[in-house]
């Protein structure tokens, strides 16, 4: 069932440099059962947020979720040596939405060897 005014948005936060994590690609999918429905891709801007919700509100529905965000692809952009492999590459984050009419804010805050989330506002 869609919403009328729920949306979802995401931020991403550099924290080894202390600024927004510009560029960086996020995809999310919706999850059914053992699989996953990619929903759309965007690309975080100067703020490190994307330009519209990535789930707006005439898609918007309860169910299960994952922000997928190409943490190693942006780091390889900022020159960053993260190791060979890399610690991070691809950071996923899987999350309930369970209120139709809410904002969901998911975060992600990160640096070479480490992130870390939370439900924002």
């Amino acid at each position: 069932m869609s919403g009328d005014t729920g949306f979802l948005t995401t931020h991403v936060l550099d924290t080894a440099t202390g600024r927004p994590a510009a560029g960086m690609t996020v995809t999310l999918y919706r999850l059914n059962g053992q699989g996953r429905t990619q929903i759309r891709a965007m690309r975080t801007n100067a703020d490190g947020r994307t330009d519209s919700p990535i789930l707006p509100a005439a898609e918007f529905a309860i169910g299960t979720y994952e922000l997928e965000f190409d943490v190693g692809a942006y780091l390889d952009a900022q020159g960053t040596d993260s190791g060979t492999p890399r610690f991070l590459d691809l950071v996923p984050i899987r999350f309930g939405i369970g209120e139709a009419d809410s904002h969901y804010h998911v975060p992600l805050l990160v640096s070479p060897f480490g992130y870390s989330t939370y439900r924002g506002s």
